[in-house]
């Protein structure tokens, strides 16, 4: 069974991006886990039950998060859609976001 955790920074300050909401679903649409990022900008545990093969969905809501900032931005979520294979440990799903922009990747 795999385990999964999550770190989002925000690329306009150089910092982390504290107290962001997280949530986590699988293929048809179940809340399986959610949280909110820390004073580092991580979540290190999205969901207290491992999670077993399969397709999940990583959603930060980030309108939220940059309104309370009175910051204008575009997206008003960013989902991050991903596959767990069959074999492995834990998965790492980094963003790095910006009022108009971000970017992820398979972290280790």
């Amino acid at each position: 069974m795999n385990t999964l955790s999550t770190h989002v920074l925000d690329a306009t300050a150089g910092a982390p991006a504290t107290g962001l909401e997280v949530t986590l679903t699988d293929s048809d649409g179940a809340v399986l886990g959610a949280g909110v990022t820390d004073d580092d900008g991580r979540i290190t545990s999205v969901t207290e039950s491992p999670l077993p093969t399969g397709t999940y969905t990583l959603t930060f809501a980030t309108g939220d998060w940059f309104a309370v900032r009175a910051v204008e931005n575009f997206y008003p979520e960013v989902s991050i859609t991903f596959r767990i294979p069959d074999g492995q440990s834990h998965f790492h799903v980094p963003l790095l976001l910006s009022p108009f922009s971000y970017s992820t990747y398979r972290g280790s």
